[in-house]
């Protein structure tokens, strides 16, 4: 069986070759026109004067485009019809684009859109979270969700604190930036190539431009390189841009932006402000928590309401709060607008729950890892791997061990529980704040392994000792947990289609409406066709992501990816091979039940087939060898406005701990080792998945650490390039770095029972700014209140704030 091998990314030749193709690659035909944006030079206000004949007398420019000359709004938004493709005369941010050019050459086009002189009228633009809340800028009311009375319990406590962190947002930085590329069609139809994790959205956006029907235009996607969230909705101007130049000038148009560009005009993460009040017993148990998140959304809606209601989703993180009060407000600045990336929301929320555990630790004196797992929810109802369905694989083990892991799931507290279907649910379980019940909480024991296998009692005594005698190189150690929930929260997006073909020599085609950005999404799934048919890998063809093929596709995010398209496949899948069970066995005077698809043959009737014979068989006799596929998850119910329901199928749960190293004469620092488990339920694909958990710690670190964004007092985005924002580098890694994974099943019923790993582990590198928390506070006897990304400036301003030196 393919599921739950090692085997290696379907296109990792061609990506260590450099012979992956993606869209910049593709040949353009020789009349291509080559595409770039005027961009504004102001943050808010209106455009007076505009003179762009210089632009269309300079070399190479073919034609230009104002928002008067566009065959529509060409709204680009994917939620609240509020993105112009070109901005008109009013100017909601600085990197905006103004006009539009068509070139015989990306660098003429790069070059003439310099040469335009436009003329604005300038206004005070919002550009900081308190301007806004000044200014009352906000996209709607805030949006409030509370169970019990949290300011009673609060007040009544024995003890309470109450501060804020800030944490900034961050730049995807995929290695592709973002690209599209258009070619007419005859009748006015047109195939449009995007690096986009939505073609259907495209699909729609370019639709809507061009005022024709969705069959009209054609989306393909091979892959992406890197996306991150970034290209969920992002890549649509550049999709209708290309598709309204090859429309009216019949010729193929491409455009790609250059970093810099990109940088200036795309969305980030939302960066937040969390202001917090918490009481708490002696022993750090919560009795009330208030929350009051403050999300920068930019200048237009995107996807800003569903990332802060999953921000307001993953405030409890991994504990029970009894009384609780989140209040969510939406703000609009003139800058970029902010925009999905990986966790949606997610981190910021269980960021903010995270420092309160932090800081009510340091209020008591305490451990923090003591203070977390006395508030973590109750394992009540929380069982062990959930029983084989009927239809899995005989060859799949309940218990899969990953490549050189340790069987933690036998150690003490570790030890599983007795089996529990995923039907069952505990009469007694506690509930997240939105009303869901929690029966498959699973840290208790993954934070024992943890705890045990990291030797974190004594790393922790070790860490006091050294910072006992060392004044200037102090050290800090912090172990946190992640509970992240596992679904789309708008609910119709948790559907999926696929289209699988068997050839008559046995060769198998696999189509589906997820996208390929360098996760192994497409092996994956391909394992999970080559495992139905009980063939190889290597018999399997990969297809790029086509509209074409399957219709009406959710983003490939949410962690979504692998759970929908899995699932479609496999019932495409088992369609076909039950048509091919049914007619092998009255050829061979069997019974369909008892044909089986293992290791590329066909056993029927006492007799062997390959199959490629099968499938040939099945061909001659007039069998249908091609089958679409559907799947929607199951047992969802939200009401966002409410904040009540189950908005996840799932929650996919992780533990990691970090250590830091310190320097309170410069603030610099290093990670020195990082340990995690990480829950994939029966992984699909063991190798991949331990990528993602490293690939997510790290780029999480950097959040927190490294990546920060500046804009200066005119909104002008001043760190918009590799020499002036910092993503982790090599050297940045830890240097002992240790990844396992949890064995044990999901207990829903998911592909394979497996679990999604896509946004899961970002969030373990919490465990690294809490550990240089942990490092500052042992420079004085303040709190250090240490605000994400903690640069090394914002470091050695802790530790002097500690000192009470500032």
């Amino acid at each position: 069986m393919s599921v739950s091998k090692s085997l290696p990314h379907d296109a990792a030749r061609l990506h260590v070759t450099g012979a992956a193709r993606y869209i910049d690659d593709i040949p353009a035909p020789a009349d291509a026109l080559h595409l770039a944006f005027g961009l504004s030079q102001i943050a808010a206000g209106r455009v007076t004067a505009i003179d762009l004949a210089a632009v269309r007398a300079a070399p190479g420019v073919v034609r230009v485009w104002e928002a008067g000359d566009l065959p529509s709004d060409c709204d680009c938004s994917p939620s609240a019809h509020d993105e112009p493709l070109l901005s008109g005369h009013t100017i909601h941010y600085l990197g905006q684009p103004v006009f539009l050019v068509a070139a015989t050459s990306h660098l003429a086009a790069r070059r003439a859109v310099r040469l335009a002189k436009i003329e604005y009228q300038t206004r005070d633009a919002i550009l900081t979270i308190d301007d806004a809340m000044d200014a009352g800028s906000s996209f709607g009311d805030p949006r409030i969700w509370e169970r019990g009375d949290a300011g009673e319990a609060i007040d009544t406590a024995p003890h309470v604190i109450e501060g804020q962190i800030t944490m900034g947002g961050q730049e995807h930085f995929y290695l592709e930036g973002q690209c599209a590329m258009a070619l007419p069609q005859e009748g006015g139809d047109m195939l449009v190539h995007s690096s986009t994790q939505h073609p259907t959205e495209i699909q729609h956006k370019v639709a809507h431009a061009l005022e024709i029907p969705m069959h009209a235009v054609r989306v393909e996607t091979r892959r992406m390189g890197g996306g991150f969230g970034g290209k969920e909705s992002q890549g649509n101007a550049l999709a209708i841009a290309c598709a309204v130049v090859a429309a009216a000038t019949g010729r193929p148009a491409r455009m790609r932006y250059d970093r810099d560009d990109d940088f200036m005009i795309t969305g980030k993460r939302h960066d937040f402000r969390i202001e917090y009040r918490a009481g708490f017993d002696e022993d750090g148990r919560l009795a009330g928590v208030e929350f009051l998140q403050l999300a920068r959304c930019g200048w237009a809606q995107d996807l800003s309401h569903p990332v802060a209601d999953r921000a307001m989703l993953h405030s409890d993180n991994a504990y029970w709060l009894p009384h609780v009060r989140i209040e969510s407000h939406r703000l609009k600045t003139n800058t970029q607008s902010a925009t999905a990336f990986r966790g949606f929301g997610g981190p910021q929320g269980m960021l903010g729950i995270e420092r309160v555990m932090d800081h009510v630790a340091h209020a008591l004196g305490r451990d923090p890892l003591e203070v977390r797992r006395a508030n973590y929810y109750s394992a009540s109802g929380a069982g062990g791997p959930a029983p084989r369905p009927a239809d899995s694989p005989r060859d799949i083990s309940d218990n899969w061990k990953g490549e050189g892991a340790e069987d933690l799931t036998t150690r003490g507290a570790g030890a599983v529980m007795p089996e529990q279907g995923s039907a069952a649910v505990d009469a007694g379980a506690q509930t997240t704040p939105y009303g869901q019940p929690v029966t498959d909480f699973i840290l208790h024991e993954m934070t024992k392994a943890l705890a045990d296998s990291a030797d974190y009692a004594a790393r922790r005594a070790a860490v006091s000792e050294w910072n006992a005698t060392n004044p200037v190189l102090k050290r800090g150690i912090a172990l946190t947990p992640v509970k992240f929930g596992i679904s789309f929260t708008l609910t119709h997006l948790n559907q999926a289609g696929a289209l699988v073909h068997v050839y008559q020599d046995g060769s198998i085609a696999m189509n589906h409406g997820g996208t390929e950005m360098g996760q192994g999404l497409f092996q994956k799934v391909a394992q999970v066709a080559a495992s139905e048919f009980g063939v190889g890998i290597e018999v399997v063809k990969i297809t790029a992501t086509d509209t074409a093929k399957v219709p009406n596709t959710s983003a490939t995010a949410a962690s979504s990816g692998s759970d929908l398209n899995g699932m479609a496949v496999q019932a495409a899948c088992r369609a076909i091979r039950a048509r091919m069970a049914e007619h092998l066995a009255r050829l061979h005077d069997d019974v369909p039940g008892d044909v089986e698809f293992r290791d590329g043959q066909v056993w029927v009737g006492g007799n062997k087939l390959a199959f490629a014979e099968a499938a040939k068989l099945c061909y001659e006799g007039r069998v249908s060898l091609s089958s679409t596929g559907f799947y929607k998850t199951p047992k969802l119910s939200w009401d966002s406005a409410k904040g009540q329901g189950r908005p996840f199928f799932y929650f996919a749960y992780g533990v990691s701990c970090s250590e830091v190293v310190i320097d309170t004469l410069t603030g610099e620092y290093r990670i020195l080792r990082s340990d995690i488990v990480h829950d994939c339920g029966a992984s699909l694909n063991p190798a991949l998945d331990k990528g993602q958990i490293e690939g997510g710690f790290v780029q999480g670190a950097g959040w927190l650490t490294t990546e920060e964004l500046v804009w200066d007092d005119d909104g002008r985005l001043r760190t918009h390039a590799p020499s002036t924002y910092k993503i982790p580098a090599c050297s940045d890694r830890p240097e002992v770095f240790n990844v396992t994974l949890w064995d044990g099943r999901n207990r829903e019923e998911t592909i394979y029972r497996s679990k999604a790993v896509g946004e899961p582990p970002f969030m373990h590198g919490i465990s690294v700014l809490m550990a240089l928390s942990d490092a500052v506070a042992s420079c004085g006897d303040g709190y250090p209140s240490l605000d994400a990304p903690a640069t090394p400036e914002a470091v050695l301003r802790a530790v002097r704030r500690v000192r009470h030196e500032l």
